[in-house]
């Protein structure tokens, strides 16, 4: 139960630092930009996307041509020098922009199993300061595990990047703070 408790105080935590890094702070939206002219942008997505909601990589390349020496050479060439566009994808309207309840609520359940998983991997050390250096470690393994990838693979910018180490990396330290805490009270 005293595991339980804690990843409950972690994850609520978590969660309400979430809300400061989106909504007092811009960390949550660091490397994000508006593009210019969406509805041209969206009618582009919309006449691309026929294979319909998913993440596109543009310029891409169908995984059944990947073994074709010609077709690999061919597109290489043709887009050695342009640019690329990480997509994601969805040809239904996005509930988000009339009610944030359904989205929050997903969130903090993400954010309470978060909380409970760290809670049970903390409460394997002994002492406080043991904790949330092992809290910190968390944060930065899930960054460097998926942030980093993204990062490295599908050019996400930098700053994007940074802002997702502050957003959950730090913030998993932060919560670690009071589930260290909450082990270590004596009855």
């Amino acid at each position: 139960m005293r595991i339980f408790i804690a990843g409950l105080i972690g994850g609520i935590v978590l969660f309400l630092w979430g809300v400061v890094a989106h909504v007092a702070l811009p960390i949550g939206e660091m490397g994000m930009k508006v593009a210019g002219n969406q509805d041209a942008a969206i009618a582009a997505l919309q006449a691309s996307g026929d294979k319909g909601a998913g993440v596109y990589m543009i310029p891409g390349m169908s995984p059944e041509t990947w073994n074709d020496e010609a077709a690999m050479k061919a597109f290489t060439d043709k887009y050695k020098d342009a640019p690329s566009a990480f997509v994601v994808y969805d040809p239904t309207p996005n509930p988000t922009l009339s009610n944030m309840v359904p989205a929050l609520v997903k969130q903090l359940i993400s954010d309470l199993l978060v909380g409970l998983v760290a809670a049970w991997i903390l409460a394997q050390a002994a002492g406080f300061g043991t904790r949330v250096l092992m809290g910190a470690a968390l944060g930065l393994v899930s960054w460097l595990s998926v942030s980093l990838p993204y990062w490295n693979w599908y050019r996400f910018p930098m700053d994007f990047t940074i802002g997702a180490w502050l957003d959950s990396g730090l913030g998993i330290l932060i919560a670690s703070i009071p589930i260290a805490w909450w082990l270590g009270r004596t009855r």
